[in-house]
């Protein structure tokens, strides 16, 4: 591909568009954004259709798609791009499960085109920090503790509540995708999830993994945290005790600040599709995803109060 600018569309008009995903295309000059589909949002200034197969149709120059929509129906609209020989930007969680990304990176290859599971918390500024630290030592243990308020980050968004929501596991699975990249490999030996009694997604999990060597690590994630939002992984080591804080923008060892810059992940997200897009090669890692798919397969289901928005 040339070094123009990468013709783009946007499919799912809604929050995380307008909070993340315009801001970061509006600064970057590898994009020119000429079309969006959506069945209730718009975009300004540029043809908006209801429907993907509207908008790859009227916009056949259209090079790349990022397909912002709730994961239950990202895999059709994913499949209509890729089979139109577009690459594909597929906000997290990539899929509603994981045989459906899996079958999306068969079909990217078949049509030449570029796939990108986009984990943006893995683009958190003290992230790559935190892998250099950890890899330099010895680990005895971790604990995951990603806690928020979903009246305030998810107001009225009942699509996360319903099966293939992810409920708690929305956010969770940015915990994962950091997890999944400075930890070593590690998999679920016990599970349980809380479920408020009207509602079809968990608001709470609680979660122990261990490596092949026997690293114990905790997962605390929680819905329902009021004041400061905590999005924490610890670790313990042989050269100090580690704080990822704040998403992965903050770096501590020792309680001494070591790594802090202002947080930038769309911006590198998209970077980061530009660079696979030019090379022609994807970029998809399924392991927060599968991890997700394992805590519902092992978890222990509790029922809880209700929870109303």
């Amino acid at each position: 591909m040339s070094s123009n600018p990468i013709k783009l569309g946007i499919v799912g008009v809604g929050k995380i568009v307008r909070d993340q995903h315009l801001p970061a295309l509006a600064k970057d000059q590898g994009y020119r954004l000429v079309a969006a589909a959506s069945r209730h949002g718009k975009v300004e200034d540029i043809p908006n259709f209801p429907t993907i197969e509207a908008m790859l149709d009227a916009t056949p120059e259209l090079e790349a798609v990022s397909l912002c929509m709730p994961p239950q129906f990202r895999y059709d609209a994913a499949r209509t791009a890729l089979a139109a020989k577009k690459h594909v930007f597929l906000e997290k969680p990539p899929g509603a499960t994981v045989s459906e990304v899996e079958d999306l990176k068969a079909l990217a290859v078949a049509n030449g085109v570029c796939l990108f599971a986009s984990w943006h918390s893995r683009y958190a500024p003290a992230v790559e920090a935190a892998r250099t630290f950890l890899s330099s030592t010895t680990i005895r243990s971790a604990a995951i503790n990603w806690k928020e308020d979903v009246r305030r980050w998810h107001p009225n968004q009942e699509w996360i509540w319903a099966p293939g929501g992810f409920g708690v596991f929305d956010p969770g699975i940015n915990a994962l995708s950091i997890a999944t990249h400075i930890l070593p490999p590690m998999f679920i030996s016990s599970a349980e999830l809380d479920f408020p009694e009207n509602r079809a997604a968990p608001i709470a999990a609680h979660i122990v993994f261990r490596t092949s060597n026997g690293l114990p690590v905790t997962m605390e994630l929680d819905w329902r945290q009021t004041g400061p939002q905590s999005w924490d992984i610890m670790a313990d080591t042989e050269a100090g005790s580690m704080a990822l804080s704040g998403g992965g923008s903050k770096l501590a060892i020792d309680g001494r600040v070591v790594h802090e810059e202002p947080e930038a992940e769309y911006p590198m997200l998209y970077k980061r599709f530009a660079e696979i897009v030019r090379a022609g090669v994807s970029d998809v890692d399924l392991a927060p995803l599968q991890h997700v798919a394992d805590a519902f397969m092992l978890g222990k289901r509790n029922v809880v109060e209700a929870f109303f928005d």
